[in-house]
């Protein structure tokens, strides 16, 4: 299986940045973007308003007709998680059977509490649902800076396929098979990554920051064991590795949401000087889940209670500090 052709949904930061990594790889690239003035904005100055400075390859074809991006023999659908549906159902009837489509979001629908290849199974049935995740920046992707992320399908020769097809010396997709393991850690890393920003914040050092990523981790195979995911999988790339990433840089959108928090700093004002946090979003969600399946989630569960607030800052550190002592063991 030969991929030649492929189109990038979204021209944000992260689907720029995946275009420019496809065009690097020496395929015919279309970028997708349904806003009007970025779209002129990249045809015609070549720069994203999201990556000013960085100059888009000549080669790369915008376009606002999703037909156009149809065509293409693989998909990338790098739009918001609460997006995604409507993108996949207006797409669905436009592709050819059998044409990958690759989530590049990280998060949970809300309402349906979905994960991304379940939104693309319902809305797109012809297509195959395949979802990429991993430690990457998209600042740091566009700069052809070396960057290892993972890339999972159902079927190991369509998963070898899109990995080698986006290939580059200095972006690495490692093929898999365990597509909920991998947007499982996409996922809960955004949630995790808010408390360590309030550990950080709060100004409780490096070793509580070190302890809190841990037992987030723990936290993080627990509930991707209990929704289908491997343990290996988790332990890799798009778990522990994307989790060490969100956890420790302010370049993280959800990490800075964290900080901010443990600053003492109102929601509604944090969100207007970091963007979207997308763990602001599913902490409820996963939290909501993980009561579905008995898994014990104490981090996420005090984020959750703080963006309600149900909970103080200081009121969910003393309750994480007053947990019972026992054994370390991550259980699946």
């Amino acid at each position: 299986m030969s991929i030649e052709r492929i189109a990038v949904l979204g021209g944000g930061a992260w689907g720029t940045a995946l275009a420019m990594t496809a065009a690097r790889a020496g395929r015919k690239v279309t970028l997708w973007e349904h806003d009007a003035v970025n779209a002129e904005r990249l045809a015609k100055q070549r720069e994203s308003r999201f990556l000013p400075g960085v100059r888009i390859e000549d080669g790369i074809a915008v376009t606002r007709e999703l037909s156009d991006a149809a065509r293409a023999e693989a998909i990338l659908l790098v739009v918001p998680a609460q997006v995604l549906r409507q993108v996949a159902t207006s797409l669905s009837a436009l592709i050819a059977p059998g044409t990958p489509l690759i989530a590049c979001a990280k998060g949970i629908e809300h309402g349906s509490r979905k994960f991304m290849t379940e939104i693309v199974e319902e809305c797109a049935p012809k297509a195959a649902p395949a979802i990429l995740s991993g430690p990457s920046f998209a600042a740091d992707v566009a700069r052809g800076l070396p960057t290892a992320v993972t890339l999972a399908a159902d079927d190991e020769a369509t998963a070898a396929a899109l990995s080698q097809a986006l290939a580059t010396p200095r972006f690495r997709p490692y093929q898999s098979t365990d597509r909920r393991g991998v947007e499982v850690g996409g996922a809960i890393k955004n949630v995790l990554a808010i408390a360590s920003g309030i550990v950080t914040g709060r100004g409780l050092g490096a070793s509580a920051s070190a302890a809190l990523t841990t037992r987030g981790f723990g936290e993080l195979v627990r509930f991707g064991r209990a929704h289908g995911g491997k343990t290996e999988t988790m332990m890799g790339l798009s778990g522990l590795g994307d989790l060490i990433l969100t956890c420790s840089s302010p370049q993280s959108r959800n990490f800075s949401f964290g900080v901010n928090l443990g600053r003492g700093d109102k929601i509604g004002e944090i969100h207007g000087k970091t963007g979207l946090a997308e763990g602001a979003f599913t902490a409820p969600v996963l939290l909501d889940m993980a009561r579905e399946r008995g898994v014990d989630m104490p981090i996420a569960s005090a984020v959750a209670d703080v963006l309600a607030d149900r909970l103080s800052v200081g009121e969910a550190i003393d309750s994480l500090l007053a947990r019972p002592v026992g054994a370390e063991i991550v259980r699946g």
